[in-house]
């Protein structure tokens, strides 16, 4: 038996992705966003976790979800302020007065980058 490589990697991406979502408790039009604005079909084809070949740029976006993911759980000492704190809105830049999922919620990979920037220089800094 031949295991496809990147069709195992989309795999355990996209359940890393929903695991992380259920967590901050994101909506279905949150998912979409956070994905790059797929359609409700290819969200519900992600969601049964299939052995797919995803593209460069949702990998890319999973993989900033992730580490924005991994910077608030070491930043909180609870999985709950830690879930929680991805909700509060916040003044400061880059969010303007949105949360941070609201933030990334509006679809482009510039706002997840600069939010991923912006969790990583708080935990470091």
């Amino acid at each position: 038996m031949v295991i496809d490589n990147e069709k195992a990697k989309g795999h355990v991406a996209l359940k890393g992705f929903f695991g992380i979502c259920r967590e901050w408790g994101c909506t279905q039009e949150e998912m979409m966003q956070l994905l790059g604005g797929v359609s409700h079909s290819t969200l519900a084809q992600y969601q049964q976790l299939p052995q797919v070949k995803l593209s460069q740029d949702t990998l890319e976006r999973i993989s900033y979800i992730l580490g924005i993911y991994e910077s608030l759980r070491v930043m909180y000492p609870t999985a709950e302020r830690a879930n929680r704190r991805v909700r509060l809105e916040t003044s400061e830049v880059p969010f303007a007065g949105a949360s941070a999922l609201d933030f990334m919620a509006r679809g482009s990979l510039k706002h997840l980058a600069e939010t991923r920037r912006y969790f990583d220089a708080k935990r470091t800094g």
